[in-house]
């Protein structure tokens, strides 16, 4: 079997060295917004032998590249990943380009159907740069797990999987479920969490960051690093972050994201629509601001100060890190002027032929409504307006000439009709 080899714990390893300040404070950056550390005490040993021999943790990160783009709410672990490597770890994003042909099953109540080499490539070759929004790519370490994944060969394969037994596999809650309602469970997918744990064998990771739905993943990299010999890593999980209606998890699929390749207005935008309970959440997972900061500026809000003012902060370091500076000011001031009943600088010019044509059909046409049948609803609800006049006619037609049309108070598109 293709390895990395045995590794045995030396005498740095097993020797105690002192906790001091850094060493604590090292440890309250870990512990901010996280669900669990495990173990906890053995993380803190990791981090004082570090401070005392100088020598950077490996601290790892698998992503596979499922889709062609990441929303705000992947970053959560990512920002994780940036505060461990401002304090001089070495961060690892490791790109998952050999498991996702295998298919991630957690969570799944069926098999996934797994990605094609193509799909993987043109995934990954995004992957890396958005990360880079957050992390320093100065100091961040790139890997793609097929570089130990695909050597391993039939034989290799046969030898890790010695490694855990069906039993064990089966106490993985997704498993067990379908098992017992008579779903399928395909065997390709018992190699998902095993190939994930040879990953942390092959990268020496002293430390792996995941959501919490990966908890049994994350768990099998300890128990292989100990079946090769290794110090096994610690484990640290982050929550996952609430999309914009402030109830269901951030997806793509409710609705309820923020890209990080959404354009600077929007994101901001978005950000000051959440509530202002929810704003605390997002502090607290999304924002660089220490937990001083923001517990003052908290005690500020609780003292009268208005909540709009710390969600517009909030919205501009967002904007500004994925945007820049100068994209967040402009997009302060778009929505100033919005809120204000203004029109955005940067308004959408698009053209559309066959005029006459109902007002359904072009809010469909520019892209203000998904189909003309919500575009309907959002009329009756009056949310459209034409040349700064609330639309309530249906069957209003539109002739030959340019229009400025908005739907809600943030979308809008300076729209031209010719015949």
């Amino acid at each position: 079997m293709s390895s990395p080899g045995k590794t045995f714990m030396n005498q740095a390893t097993v020797t105690n060295f002192p906790v001091t300040d850094r060493v604590r404070e090292a440890l309250a950056v870990t512990l901010r917004g996280t669900q669990e550390l495990i173990p906890q005490d053995e993380w803190v040993r990791k981090l004082a032998r570090s401070e005392a021999t100088a020598a950077p943790l490996r601290i790892k990160l698998g992503l596979d590249p499922t889709a062609p783009d990441i929303h705000i709410g992947h970053t959560v672990v990512l920002n994780k990943m940036r505060q461990l490597q401002d304090l001089g770890h070495c961060v690892i994003f490791l790109i998952g380009d050999f498991t996702s042909m295998i298919g991630d099953p957690s969570g799944r109540n069926t098999t996934r159907p797994p990605l094609t080499a193509e799909q993987i490539k043109a995934n990954a070759e995004t992957y890396y740069k958005q990360a880079s929004l957050v992390l320093d790519p100065a100091k961040t370490e790139i890997r793609y797990n097929s570089e130990w994944s695909d050597p391993l060969g039939a034989r290799g394969m046969i030898q890790l999987a010695s490694r855990y037994t069906v039993a064990r596999m089966m106490e993985r809650d997704d498993f067990s479920k379908r098992f017992k309602d008579g779903r399928s469970i395909s065997v390709h997918e018992f190699l998902y969490p095993l190939m994930q744990g040879y990953d942390s064998v092959a990268l020496k990771s002293d430390l792996e960051l995941g959501g919490t739905d990966q908890k049994f993943n994350l768990l099998m990299g300890r128990h292989l690093q100990h079946e090769y010999g290794q110090e096994p890593q610690c484990i640290l999980t982050m929550p996952l972050l609430e999309g914009l209606d402030g109830v269901d998890k951030m997806s793509k699929s409710k609705n309820n994201y923020i890209g990080i390749n959404e354009d600077a207005n929007t994101m901001f935008a978005k950000v000051l629509s959440i509530s202002d309970e929810l704003m605390w959440r997002w502090y607290t997972l999304l924002s660089f601001q220490s937990e001083a900061e923001i517990a003052a500026l908290r005690a500020q809000i609780q003292g009268g100060r208005n909540p709009k003012d710390a969600k517009v902060m909030l919205a501009r370091e967002i904007t500004s890190r994925f945007h820049g500076n100068a994209a967040a000011d402009t997009a302060e001031q778009d929505f100033a002027n919005r809120s204000q009943g203004g029109v955005p600088d940067d308004i959408r010019e698009v053209q559309v032929a066959g005029a006459p044509l109902g007002i359904g059909q072009v809010l469909k046409q520019v892209g203000l409504a998904p189909s003309t049948s919500e575009a309907y609803r959002l009329i009756e609800g009056g949310g459209v307006r034409v040349d700064s006049a609330v639309v309530s006619d249906k069957g209003l037609k539109l002739e030959a000439g340019s229009y400025i049309m908005q739907v809600g108070k943030r979308k809008f598109a300076k729209v031209t009709l010719t015949g």
